[in-house]
């Protein structure tokens, strides 16, 4: 069974807005056993709509269309769909009924005729009630194939998705069963990874697909099962990662169905009742605020200190300036310094420092452009590295962030 998407809007082709519609489609779709065939996004132009809906067609089994619903003259979703099932609009009461309701509610003001207008639809269409806007969602079908319209605002969008789309389609289709299990590993890239693990990759069964998904200092390994006997498929990915597991040992961090690095340091922390500080240079706080953006981390986390500049790691961290002169503000020896002073601050069993230069130029410390020192604290001691990680700002800094994360695991995880 397989899906097209198609995104209606300008301000998609020219930047103005991203579309995060299509990730979320895909991603509800291919729970329910729905392969994403393609993504397509196209301009608000009735003939280029047209087009995409025939090419979709003979694609797609199932074709869900965002955008264009709304007031204005710039959306004509609803006309181009009345066009390609050469239909007509009528006025839905339950839809203009749901709209005055909204604006009795919400808005407070008179009805004007645009407004009404949005209770227009193909006459051939299922109406799906959007509770939270005016633009309602439409099911329209043509030789077994489902053409869904829903709006382009994404928490519309999305209730009408979990409400009336999925339902209808398990309902509606025999769908298949999918299952993904991804493995996170840091350590080693992408080619040695293969490498290392290739005779097991040779020998999966063909009904289990393997992905490598490398991302700044990790790679993520999906492992994708699809077939109609669940049982079969659960067996079979179990018995797979359990032959895996023992060659990637070093390398694996965990599921990511079970969350990201930080979220299993945060339970493990937890777990063990261990806190956890930050002094951070190079990262500009980047590690605490992947910390921080998990419900809990309060628990565990108990603060963190950029220390971005010279003066703040001597005055605030209380660094000794001759360790700075001596070893230079990018040195292991300064990043144990800062770690160790860190966890005294905050009084935590844990602590992760950084300090590096991510560039574009060399800056006080006159080291390479991508050198990197990072320090764990301990509740027995502290160690660090020092990495070098390129010479693209951003993509130092974040690797620096999984690095930092990858070690504080192993250290924690040994317990």
């Amino acid at each position: 069974m397989q899906a097209e998407i198609i995104t209606i809007g300008d301000e998609i082709l020219i930047g103005q807005v991203v579309d995060t519609n299509s990730a979320f489609i895909s991603k509800e779709l291919n729970k329910i056993g729905v392969s994403v065939y393609q993504i397509t996004s196209v301009q608000d132009d009735k003939e280029h709509i047209l087009k995409s809906l025939k090419e979709a067609e003979e694609n797609a089994d199932i074709i869900i269309i965002t955008g264009g619903l709304g007031p204005t003259k710039d959306d004509i979703t609803k006309n181009t769909l009345a066009d390609y099932f050469s239909d007509s609009l009528v006025q839905s009461e339950a839809v203009l009924q749901n709209i005055k309701k909204l604006w009795k509610k919400y808005i407070k003001q008179e009805l004007s005729q645009v407004n009404i207008d949005q209770a227009l639809v193909p006459s051939k269409a299922k109406v799906l009630m959007n509770h939270f806007g005016s633009a309602p969602g439409m099911w329209l079908e043509k030789k077994n194939k489902a053409f869904i319209s829903l709006p382009g605002v994404p928490f519309e969008m999305k209730a009408l998705m979990n409400h009336e789309v999925l339902p209808r389609l398990k309902e509606q289709f025999e769908l298949p069963f999918i299952l993904h299990k991804t493995l996170l590993t840091y350590g080693l890239g992408e080619s040695k990874l293969a490498e290392k693990i290739e005779d097991w990759e040779d020998n999966l069964p063909t009904f289990i697909k393997l992905a490598y998904l490398p991302n700044l200092g990790m790679v993520r390994l999906r492992l994708s099962a699809k077939g109609t006997n669940e049982e079969l498929l659960i067996a079979e990915m179990n018995k797979q990662i359990e032959m895996l597991l023992p060659q990637i040992e070093k390398e694996f961090a965990g599921f990511e169905e079970n969350g990201a690095i930080e979220v299993l340091i945060g339970e493990k922390l937890t777990s063990l009742g261990k806190t956890l500080a930050t002094a951070e240079s190079c990262t500009g706080g980047k590690i605490a605020e992947r910390i921080t953006a998990n419900s809990g981390a309060s628990v565990y986390f108990k603060g963190s200190v950029v220390s971005y500049s010279t003066e703040a790691k001597i005055d605030v961290l209380k660094i000794n300036k001759d360790l700075i002169n001596k070893y230079s503000l990018v040195s292991t020896q300064v990043a144990e310094a800062m770690a160790k002073s860190v966890q005294k601050l905050f009084k935590t069993d844990y602590a992760i420092a950084t300090t590096g230069n991510a560039g574009p130029t060399k800056g006080d410390a006159n080291v390479e452009v991508g050198t990197v020192c990072i320090a764990i604290a301990t509740p027995n001691g502290v160690f660090s590295e020092i990495f070098s990680l390129g010479n693209h700002r951003t993509k130092v800094i974040n690797k620096a962030v999984n690095k930092a994360f990858e070690m504080l695991q192993k250290e924690i995880f040994k317990n």
